[in-house]
């Protein structure tokens, strides 16, 4: 059993950066890639960006253009989600996600962090 815990969500104002952490913990934890995801009241959860934990590739939400950066710490099993130049539309619970292998889904969560980001 793999646990995802997020931190470094909050209230930040338009043009502002927040940095996203994910920390992992388990037996024996390993990952193909993890992975950012986000869900705003209302909305559909949304792929924001997802890094493979060996080879440190990273992939992108047409969104981001930019504006985020996804990195991982593999010593310390964390991932982090750099974003700046925020908008009131990134407002939404972010959550981190770990695909075990490259033929599987992401299915471990966590509990999510909440960005909000105001006008």
């Amino acid at each position: 059993q793999v646990q995802l815990v997020e931190s470094g969500g909050g209230l930040v104002q338009a043009g502002g950066s927040l940095r996203l952490s994910c920390v992992a913990s388990g037996r024996a934890f390993s990952s193909y890639a993890m992975g950012w995801f986000r869900q705003a009241p209302g909305k559909e959860r949304e792929f924001v960006a997802s890094i493979k934990w060996n080879s440190g590739s990273t992939n992108y939400g047409d969104f981001v253009k930019g504006r985020f950066t996804i990195s991982r710490d593999n010593a310390k099993n964390t991932v982090f989600l750099q974003m700046n130049s925020l908008k009131p539309e990134d407002s939404a619970v972010y959550y981190c996600a770990r695909k075990p292998s490259i033929i599987l889904q992401y299915e471990d969560w966590g509990q999510g962090t909440q960005v909000t980001v105001s006008s």
